[in-house]
C-alpha cells in the first residue's frame, strides 16, 4: 500500500511537472504556433514526446546530481523533507508567475535542496561549487558564441534562412492516390517550407533539452529519498509535464508565439540552437541549467556581434571606436542583401537603438527574478529545515 505522505509527495511532484510543461512549451514551440506551422495540440504532443526522450536518456544524470550527489548523506531526504522541497519549488514557480517572469526551476530546485543540506550539515560543497561555476560560465559561453556568430556569420546565415511567411496554409493533402500525400500549396515556396520545418525542428531540440534538465526538478527529491525508483519517477514526471503542455501551455503558446515571432527567424534559430546545445551539454555532465538566462545572454551577444561589424577588433581593443548595441540590428539583414566587410561603415539607420533589440529594463527584471526566486527558495528551505522540529534535521 502506498502511504498517504508518499501520495502527497507524488501529487506535489505532479504539480511541479505540470507547471514545467506549461512554462517551457511556449518558448519551445511559440514561434512555430505563431507562424501557423503547427497547431497548439501538435505542439503539446511534440513537447511531451521530446521532453520524455530527453528525460529518459540524459535527464537521469541530473536527477542523480540533485537527488544523490548534492548531499553527502542521501538519508537527509526523508519523505517529509522531500515533500517540503517539492513544495518550495512549486511556490517559487508561483512567485515567478505572479511577477510575469518564469522562475528557473533548475536553480530553484538546487536552492531548495541546498537549503535542506545546509540545515543538515550535509551539503556537498564540491558539487555545489561545480554547479555554481557552470551557472556563471555557461551564460558567458552562450554570449560569446552568439557574438561571434552575429559578427562574422549572421549575415551569411540570414541570406540562406530569412523568409517571409505567406498567407494561408503551408501544406495541403493530396488524396488522389492510395496514400494521402502532403504537398505545398500554391502560395508556399520551398524556402518558406524549409524555414518553417526548421522552426519546428528547433522546437523539438528545445523540448529535448528541457527534458534533460527539468525532469530532475520534479522528481529528484523523491528519488533521493528512495521512495520512488528512477524509471517510474521519470514516467510520472513526464506525464505531468504532458498534462501541462495540453492545458495551461495553450496560453503561453499564444503569448510566446506573438512575442517571439517579432524576433527574426534567423536570430530565433541561432539563439535556440546555441542555448539548447549548452543545456544538453550541461545536463550530460549532470549540471542543472537555466535555459532562460542562457538564451537571454545569447540574444544580447548575437545583437552585439551584429552591431559591432563596423569596427575592427583592434579598434575595439584600443577603444578608438564604439558601436551601439541593438537586437534590432538583427532584423536589418535582408534576403539577398550584401553587407560591407568587417570594419567598414554601414548606413546609420541599419544599426537601430538598443531598445529596438531588447528592452534593458525587461532584461534586467528577468535576470534579477531568475536569481532572486532561487535565493528565496534556498533561504526558506534552510530556515524551515533548521528550525521546524517536525523534520528532525
Amino acid at each position: 500500500m502506498i502511504s498517504t505522505l508518499l501520495l502527497i509527495g507524488i501529487l506535489v511532484a505532479i504539480f511541479v511537472g505540470y507547471n514545467i510543461g506549461g512554462a517551457t512549451t511556449g518558448p519551445a514551440f511559440g514561434p512555430a504556433v505563431g507562424a501557423d506551422a503547427i497547431s497548439k495540440t501538435a505542439a503539446g504532443a511534440l513537447m511531451t514526446i521530446f521532453f520524455f526522450v530527453g528525460a529518459w536518456t540524459i535527464g537521469r544524470r541530473v536527477v542523480d546530481t540533485l537527488g544523490r550527489d548534492l548531499v553527502h548523506d542521501p538519508g537527509v531526504f526523508t519523505l517529509e523533507a522531500s515533500v517540503a522541497v517539492l513544495f518550495f519549488i512549486g511556490v517559487a514557480l508561483f512567485i515567478g508567475n505572479v511577477f510575469g517572469v518564469p522562475a528557473s526551476t533548475s536553480m530553484t530546485a538546487v536552492g531548495s535542496i541546498a537549503g535542506l543540506a545546509l540545515a543538515a550539515g550535509e551539503l556537498n560543497w564540491a558539487v555545489m561549487g561545480e554547479i555554481a561555476i557552470w551557472w556563471i560560465v555557461s551564460p558567458f559561453i552562450g554570449f560569446w558564441v552568439s557574438l561571434v556568430i552575429g559578427r562574422y556569420f549572421y549575415a551569411w546565415l540570414n541570406r540562406r534562412i530569412a523568409m517571409q511567411r505567406s498567407e494561408g496554409p503551408l501544406f495541403e493533402v493530396d488524396r488522389s492516390g492510395i496514400v494521402p500525400t502532403p504537398t505545398l500549396t500554391d502560395t508556399t515556396n520551398v524556402r518558406e517550407a524549409g524555414g518553417v520545418v526548421m522552426v519546428i525542428a528547433i522546437g523539438c531540440l528545445m523540448a529535448y533539452s528541457s527534458g534533460t534538465s527539468n525532469i530532475a526538478n520534479a522528481v529528484a527529491p523523491l528519488v533521493g529519498s528512495g521512495e520512488l525508483e528512477m524509471n517510474p519517477a521519470i514516467i510520472i514526471g513526464c506525464l505531468a509535464v504532458g498534462i501541462g503542455t495540453f492545458t495551461i501551455a495553450r496560453r503561453t503558446l499564444e503569448t510566446m508565439g506573438n512575442e517571439l515571432t517579432e524576433l527574426p527567424l534567423t536570430a530565433a534559430i541561432v539563439t535556440a540552437t546555441v542555448s539548447a546545445t549548452l543545456v544538453i551539454f550541461l545536463s550530460a555532465i549532470g549540471i542543472p541549467a537555466s535555459f532562460v538566462i542562457i538564451a537571454t545572454m545569447c540574444i544580447i551577444g548575437l545583437g552585439w556581434g551584429r552591431a559591432t561589424r563596423p569596427i575592427t577588433v583592434s579598434e575595439a581593443v584600443r577603444g578608438e571606436e564604439s558601436a551601439p548595441v541593438s537586437v534590432g540590428a538583427l532584423s536589418e539583414d535582408r534576403e539577398g542583401e550584401e553587407l560591407p566587410p568587417i570594419g567598414e561603415e554601414e548606413e546609420p539607420e541599419r544599426i537601430p537603438k538598443a531598445s529596438d533589440l531588447f528592452d534593458p529594463a525587461t532584461t534586467a527584471r528577468v535576470v534579477l527574478m531568475q536569481n532572486v526566486v532561487p535565493a528565496i527558495a534556498t533561504i526558506g528551505a534552510y530556515v524551515t529545515f533548521r528550525f521546524v522540529p517536525i523534520f528532525g534535521i
